[in-house]
């Protein structure tokens, strides 16, 4: 897919990202300047970066659920007049997330051809691979963060004075139990589903899938008592789930092979994750056939001829208050 090493582009694998026993390891994000109200410094990395309106700039993937991430926050905090976007074609190439010229699928901002021509214009010559989403301030003409999770957090707290939404995703009485949840969340499945999938050895395949549903059968049980994942209020834990659930049955049951349920056999999970898509803003950032596009897209090892499938119908017509 490509990395960068110094700012200068290279086509082909950056690491391994394979360990000996065949488990698949997730790379670093590596940019973490974070948006704060007054641009005083964030958790990590520099100051500098104000709440503004219209100052930043997403760069992302629909099929990305990492990318997800960030454009539900963005949705739900009001911040979708307020921070620009750009959006890569579902299929990466030798390039990685590439743009069309004009048209959905194309950067308004520079134009780019590819998110490395993106990752090359901060001033700080970037190693590493070149993922999205990526926050781009375009007062300083620099990267503020290629990390999702700080995304997610900054656009909660950081526009607080900005946004027409003054929901809390990380009230202080709860952030203990979200901060749990979301450990156990990003280990077992948001990342499993990768596990089980790019896994190339039986078992560590086996072992990350079954990960992934025993966590899933945890949270149907603790949903058969709790509105959302904290009580009765959408928190930051939520909002850190849903991207893996609207990709499950479509992509992750098939593609990687977590096909011991589907998210429609639940009978507590189902209906919540029809929930939080009924949000206002929330179905605008999803969209199942560009899922199918990127998850059974050519690939040497996964799906060789890149067949698209014509399934599986799911409706999500329903809501569920």
């Amino acid at each position: 897919m490509g990395y960068m090493v110094n700012g200068v582009y290279h086509v082909g694998d950056d690491v391994t990202q394979t360990l000996p026993d065949g488990e698949w390891q997730r790379a670093r994000s590596d940019v973490r300047n974070w948006i704060t109200d007054d641009g005083a410094p964030g958790p990590t990395g520099e100051g500098g970066f104000a709440a503004e309106p219209h100052r930043y700039h997403l760069f992302v993937a629909w099929n990305c659920p990492w990318a997800h991430r960030a454009l539900l926050t963005r949705a739900l905090k009001g911040l979708t007049d307020m921070i620009s976007l750009s959006v890569a074609r579902p299929n990466r190439d030798e390039q990685g997330w590439i743009f069309d010229a004009s048209g959905e699928f194309s950067d308004p901002l520079f134009g780019a051809s590819a998110i490395h021509e993106v990752y090359s214009k901060d001033h700080v010559p970037y190693t590493g691979r070149l993922t999205v989403p990526v926050l781009w301030d375009k007062k300083t003409g620099r990267m503020v963060s290629n990390e999702s999770a700080d995304m997610v957090r900054m656009f909660n707290s950081a526009f607080v004075s900005l946004s027409p939404d003054t929901t809390n995703l990380y009230p202080k009485k709860l952030q203990h139990q979200i901060d749990e949840w979301n450990d156990l969340i990003y280990r077992t499945v948001n990342n499993g589903v990768y596990r089980a999938g790019f896994a190339s050895t039986q078992q560590a395949y086996e072992k990350a899938a079954i990960e992934v549903f025993e966590t899933l059968d945890r949270i149907d049980a603790h949903l058969g008592q709790s509105r959302y994942l904290c009580g009765d209020d959408l928190t930051e834990a939520d909002i850190r789930l849903f991207p893996t659930l609207a990709r499950f049955d479509v992509a992750y049951h098939y593609a990687f092979r977590c096909n011991l349920k589907k998210l429609q056999d639940y009978s507590n999970l189902w209906p919540y994750a029809r929930r939080i898509y009924h949000l206002p803003g929330v179905r605008e950032t999803v969209h199942f056939d560009i899922y199918k596009q990127g998850y059974f897209s050519k690939n040497e090892k996964r799906n060789p001829l890149g067949i698209i499938p014509i399934g599986p119908p799911v409706d999500w017509s329903e809501t569920d208050r």
